[in-house]
């Protein structure tokens, strides 16, 4: 039997981990410990009908999630261990003697721990002029290595912490490694709970996942420019909330559902798709979002269609994502001058009814919303006769990521608040807004 991890895979067949709580909420931060095994190791890993894996999991305590099926081919694969530090750090060791084992009987010599960290907390393992990770290794008696840099991109933002030693040495670099690694990730996130009073209803992991891979914000939407200047992102889609993925679409159940629609230049359409599809089947798989490029109108002339739409379905998590590496392919592409902002349209959907409430009285909703976010927003004028109730309305909203993301968000909320969720009434429809709670700061 396998034990296959819940969520949608981002780098490296990214598990969904669980998130109980913001750091001084009271509640505990869920951090996995992810390590990458040789794919001829798995069989013994899991062994007999599921038996070694599920003896590792009633012993330690901790959740193990073989991603067996993941990266079908590659000569390693990703195991993502959920639970206390302790009892982590024992299912990991326990990995480690079945593994050497399995390397006695085929004769494959001394085996070593890899452990997956994400880009931005390397640093800290590493530490000033490499004093952190020399620590490590003189305390533990390992030889610890890093990955290199250029291993890492849109798609896969883990590098790798390869460590050698004894099994007991390296059970306690893993140690210190994943405390230095889960305070780290703490703090940042803690840092970056402040600023989810920007996007209402949307977790702060969706905003670490991608920020500052590569974008060049400079203060957008009310961001301090260092927290969202060029360099990697914090944290890949393996620590959004554990939702089980939707068999449809690709999109995540457990949220509603959202519909946006982007426009992006024509020109642009086959950096989307990528070679044969590649590049837009990342973005799906990356984000857990369903998007479609619609085709040119067989009605209208090539040259007068200089747009196409692009229809993203998916939680507020799964939007966010799938935008940004639409926003941030198109920046890879060349498709501004310079370091100006890649600025795209976004349109959503909202009930026509509460059109006026988003306007507001003389327009000073939404003129406070264009200040608030940086971005443009536009709403057709009010008819004289009210709306039906059963009538949408589309918001077109203009700017960079982070100004179209905010003004996304806050006119969700805004449409939410005036329409409280019917005792027992499910999300989903088209263009819905969240129906979650936003953080508690």
């Amino acid at each position: 039997m396998e034990r296959r991890s819940r969520g949608r895979g981002g780098s490296r067949g990214g598990a969904g981990a669980g998130f109980s709580g913001l750091p001084g909420s009271g509640r505990q931060t869920d951090f996995p410990l992810r390590i990458l095994v040789q794919s001829d190791m798995v069989g013994a890993i899991i062994g007999r009908q599921g038996s070694t894996i599920r003896q590792i999991t009633q012993q330690t305590r901790a959740r193990v999630d073989v991603h067996r099926k993941d990266n079908v081919g590659s000569l390693e694969k990703a195991i993502t261990i959920y639970g206390n530090p302790d009892n982590c750090t024992n299912a990991c060791r326990r990995i480690l003697e079945v593994m050497q084992q399995e390397a006695n009987n085929t004769n494959k010599g001394e085996i070593s721990l890899k452990i997956l960290a994400h880009n931005n907390l390397i640093g800290r393992i590493i530490g000033k002029g490499g004093n952190t990770i020399k620590r490590i290794m003189q305390d533990t008696d390992t030889k610890i290595t890093v990955s290199s840099i250029n291993d890492i991109n849109s798609f896969n933002l883990e590098r790798i912490i390869t460590v050698k030693g004894s099994i007991e040495n390296m059970s306690k670099a893993e140690a210190l490694i994943s405390a230095k690694l889960r305070q780290s990730y703490e703090n940042d996130l803690q840092a970056m709970a402040p600023q989810s009073m920007m996007f209402p209803g949307l977790h702060p992991m969706a905003m670490m996942s991608t920020s500052n891979m590569g974008f060049t914000s400079r203060g957008s939407a009310g961001f301090p420019g260092g927290m969202y200047g060029a360099g990697p992102a914090p944290y890949p889609s393996m620590y959004q909330s554990s939702v089980p993925a939707a068999q449809s679409g690709g999109a995540q159940g457990g949220d509603t559902q959202e519909t946006t629609f982007l426009y992006i230049p024509n020109n642009a359409v086959g950096a989307i798709i990528g070679t044969k599809g590649t590049h837009i089947r990342n973005i799906i798989r990356f984000s857990g979002a369903s998007v479609k490029i619609a085709p040119l109108e067989q009605d209208r002339p090539q040259d007068q269609q200089t747009e196409r739409k692009v229809t993203i379905v998916g939680s507020p998590e799964s939007q966010w994502k799938a935008q940004y590496l639409i926003f941030e392919k198109m920046r890879e592409e060349g498709f501004v001058a310079g370091t100006d902002d890649v600025r795209l349209t976004v349109e959503i959907l909202v009930p026509s009814s509460q059109v006026g409430r988003i306007i507001g009285k003389g327009g000073q909703n939404v003129r406070e919303l264009q200040r608030v976010t940086g971005s443009i927003i536009k709403l057709p004028e009010q008819g004289a006769s009210p709306p039906s109730q059963d009538e949408e309305t589309t918001v077109h909203i203009i700017g960079p990521f982070f100004s179209v993301q905010s003004a996304q968000r806050r006119i969700r909320a805004m449409v939410l608040q005036a329409q409280p969720l019917p005792a027992g009434a499910r999300g989903g429809q088209r263009g819905a807004p969240s129906r979650r709670e936003p953080p508690q700061q």
